[in-house]
């Protein structure tokens, strides 16, 4: 039986905010996953690296805490300055590890923790269970390149990795195909929502008058300020709906070495179209803050180029909010076709007018659609995450851990 876990969460605490600097989904997913396994009597350690905003130990709950490690810098690190963290990470987790007791399982979050957690593997001689969030392979065929050292990194990771978590069939059919993995080592977990925090509930009225959006037709996006995340979609959407009563709420904050470099070429996109008085830069929100702007809005667009999931899609329809999202990774799975949202060809803004329209101008349908994203919404749980992991932790104990080889 599995009692404690060490997860790695190296280049971006679980505790950032969403939306900005390193942060995005994969913060929410660990986080809310450490919560809910910790309910299910699994204690976790959550070894992240500390930041100028969260650093020490943080006791998040009686199961469950973030040991922040004092290594490199306190900043966000160009891409190709991470590998320089595996070394002196490794040697800050064993020191930690050896000084605080035993662990039944590592898991590892992203390929920079899989580094780590993969050394660590043969050194404690522990099961390694790895969830990658995004592939180098799968991002470089979207058009988004990554350097050969993290490709070769995940390789290494899933040829010595006892479990690989994905969060839909096609990442797993990508790991099997790209990677080459050990279809046996392969489960799909999909990722849950929190449904006290992102509900329907409350006055939606109330919701717009607080963001000062009261009169207008509301479209929102909430994510990362990158390129890969198509918030120029989302822009060029609004051009081309030709109608002075929309309004776009950009939530998020740069991101990554391009960040600042698009979120100026999002800003001139927006002089350049005229749509100064139509679109909204709203900045990164407190995760929990964003059911607000969920409510709030008409419509949430999530013109990704490419996504493992796409928990924002999620978030929107469990506080009731149409998705009209592209029909890219997970995001298939994340959006009940014509029935929570719809989904469209990717990274043309031209697809998405249409169903943003109809969502905007017909009420009946945008509450049709509302009423089956509350449904689809409701069959992810963290919970249910939480407690088929705590199955698969269980069973990797039983066994043998994988030999590279």
């Amino acid at each position: 039986m599995v009692r404690r876990v060490a997860a790695f969460s190296v280049h971006t605490s679980p505790l950032a905010p969403p939306g900005s600097g390193d942060g995005g989904g994969m913060n929410v997913y660990v986080d809310s996953l450490a919560r809910a396994l910790g309910e299910a009597g699994v204690t976790v350690d959550v070894l992240a690296r500390a930041d100028d905003r969260n650093s020490g130990i943080v006791e998040v709950t009686d199961s469950y805490r973030v040991v922040h490690l004092d290594v490199g810098p306190r900043r966000s690190l160009h891409r190709g300055a991470w590998t320089s963290l595996i070394d002196p990470y490794t040697e800050a987790a064993r020191s930690f590890i050896r000084a605080n007791g035993d662990y039944d399982v590592l898991h590892a979050h992203y390929w920079l923790s899989g580094a780590i957690a993969h050394r660590l593997k043969h050194e404690l001689d522990r099961p390694l269970v790895s969830t990658f969030h995004t592939l180098a392979l799968v991002k470089s065929a979207a058009g988004f390149s990554d350097d050969d050292t993290r490709a070769q990194i995940e390789r290494d990771v899933v040829r010595c990795s006892d479990l690989m978590l994905a969060n839909t069939r096609d990442e797993a059919e990508q790991l099997i195909g790209l990677y080459e993995a050990d279809a046996t080592r392969v489960e799909i977990v999909p990722p849950g929502v929190d449904h006290v925090a992102f509900s329907p509930v409350g006055d939606r009225n109330i919701d717009r008058a607080a963001l000062g959006v009261e009169g207008h037709k509301v479209v929102l996006f909430a994510g990362r300020i990158q390129p890969l995340k198509g918030a120029d979609v989302a822009i060029r959407l609004v051009a081309a709906l030709k109608d002075p009563h929309v309004l776009l709420l950009l939530v998020g904050g740069p991101s990554g070495i391009d960040g600042e470099r698009e979120l100026r070429r999002l800003h001139a996109l927006v002089d350049e179209t005229g749509l100064a008085d139509q679109v909204r830069f709203v900045g990164p929100q407190e995760h929990n803050a964003l059911a607000r702007y969920y409510r709030a809005a008409d419509v949430c667009v999530v013109p990704s180029r490419t996504e493992s999931f796409g928990l924002v899609a999620l978030e929107a329809q469990s506080c009731g909010t149409p998705v009209v999202a592209s029909a890219v990774g997970g995001l298939r799975l994340a959006v009940d076709d014509h029935r929570s949202g719809v989904l469209v060809g990717c990274c043309d803004a031209n697809n998405f007018v249409e169903p943003v329209r109809r969502i905007l101008d017909d009420a009946a349908y945008r509450e049709e659609l509302a009423r089956g994203a509350v449904a689809h919404a409701a069959t992810f749980s963290w919970a249910i995450a939480a407690a088929r992991l705590r199955r698969h932790y269980s069973d990797l104990t039983a066994r043998e851990p994988v030999r590279c080889a």
